[in-house]
Parts: structure tokens; sequence; C-alpha cells
């Protein structure tokens, strides 16, 4: 086994970003490993949803380091026009609000990165994106338009369009918090199935029996820190800091 495929898929060190005055990660810490699951968990206003999306670069952070495979960027020292692109193509992102193009159909939708931004053969990448969006229950939806889907359905085509781009890490933000109750567990669902294949995985996440039956490693933020970390059944089962507990007693139990 290379160096490559024992390190980390994903390492972010000494992540920091500001929206004004405004701190919103403050110094974060974190590693995935290749083949794995992370929760990201943790109040409103945390800095989950802005760590997330500096992995992606999205954001672009004030200082610090993001590594996802061979792909190293950092924010310290700064980076070059190009460089965030070379890390946004190693990951692919499902949103909190299906972020679909409207006027697009679902097959449409799920073949625009790869072939406007990885430029594929056409046929290619609506045959694969056929596929997946078999692999994601919506056989037969190729011709619809989002407006003619649930939202479950709609989050479905989302992890369908992220996985076209044949990520190496899977970046999910609160994929059900948007969602009716009802809805939830098909998205779930398809999440569990990928982390069966040994999709890399890190999610912000509400869904408390998801992160304690699927995931390999549990983060609680707060204030923009990593408060408590390690495997889901001590940091949700027996959290050690109060914060956590006080947290996980307002979720479990907000009666």
């Amino acid at each position: 086994m290379t160096d490559d495929e024992t390190r980390p898929l994903l390492e972010v060190r000494g992540l920091h970003k500001a929206f004004g005055d405004n701190q919103v990660l403050r110094g974060i810490d974190l590693t995935v490993d290749r083949g794995s699951v992370t929760v990201l968990i943790g109040p409103s206003g945390s800095g989950k949803t802005t760590l997330l999306r500096s992995v992606n670069v999205l954001e672009t952070p004030d200082a610090g380091v993001v590594r996802v495979g061979d792909v190293e960027l950092d924010f310290t020292a700064g980076v070059g026009k190009k460089d965030p692109a070379r890390l946004r193509a190693r990951s692919g992102m499902v949103f909190q609000g299906h972020n679909l193009f409207p006027h697009l159909s679902v097959l449409d939708n799920v073949t625009a990165g790869p072939l406007l931004v990885q430029g594929r053969d056409r046929t290619e990448a609506r045959e694969e994106a056929t596929r997946l969006l078999a692999r994601v229950g919506l056989a037969g939806k190729e011709s619809s338009y989002p407006y003619q889907l649930s939202g479950g359905q709609q989050q479905r085509v989302g992890i369908a369009r992220a996985l076209a781009i044949r990520p190496e890490l899977m970046l999910f933000d609160e994929p059900t918090s948007a969602l009716d109750p009802e809805l939830v567990g098909e998205v779930l669902a398809v999440m569990r199935d990928l982390a069966t294949e040994g999709w890399t995985m890190l999610v912000v996440t509400h869904e408390m029996r998801f992160a304690q039956q699927v995931a390999d490693q549990a983060l609680f933020l707060d204030g923009g820190v990593v408060v408590e970390r390690g495997a889901p059944r001590d940091v949700l089962g027996n959290p050690q800091e109060e914060r956590t507990k006080r947290f996980l007693q307002r979720v479990l139990d907000p009666l």
C-alpha cells in the first residue's frame, strides 16, 4: 500500500475564517481517512457549514491548510487564481437546498459538471448520469424537471450530480434539513449505501441516529472550534465536555 493510500484523504490544519468581525472558524484541525464517514454536529452558527464550504473552497479561508488527496493549498501563504478549482475538483458537494438548475432536466443537471467543467464526452457523460440516477432510485426521471420532483427526489438528484464528477470526497451540508420528515429516510438510505460502498464522506447533520449508525468519527463544533471528537458512540453516547452534553440534551430531549 502506498503512502497516498495510507494517509488521510482529507487533512485540515489551522483553518481560520472570518466574515467581518465575526470569527467563524478559529483554527480547525481535522483529518478524514479514506473510506470513512465523519459527521460534524453542533448548534447553528458553530462553523460547520463554513468548514465544509472552506474544504470545497466555496469560501476562501483566511489562513490554514486544506489537503484533499494530492492537492494541498496553504491559505496562509496565499493561493493562485486557478488553485481553488484544483482542490474543488477533488470533492462533490451536496447542498442543503438542492441547488439544482430549475431550467434544466434531471439528466442535464447531472451532466452539467462532467460536460462544462471536465470536458468529458457527451455520450459517456449521459450514460454515466443515467446509471447514477438509477443508483439513487430515480430511473425513468431523466427528462423530468426539478419542479416535478419531491424534495427527497431533488436531493437524490443532487447526490447523483455530485457523484458524476467522480470525486474522491463527498461533502454533505445538512442534506435532510429542508425535507419533510417522511422524505428524510430516502435520502439517508442513499447515503448509507454510499458509506457501505466505501465512499469517503464529510457530513454536516442533525440526524443523530444516522451519525451513530453510519459514521466512523464525530466532531462537535461550537464557537468555531472543535470541542470534542471521537467515535460516535463516545461523542454522542458518553460526551465528556459540558458544551457537548448541553447540546445533545437539547437535540435528543427538546422538551
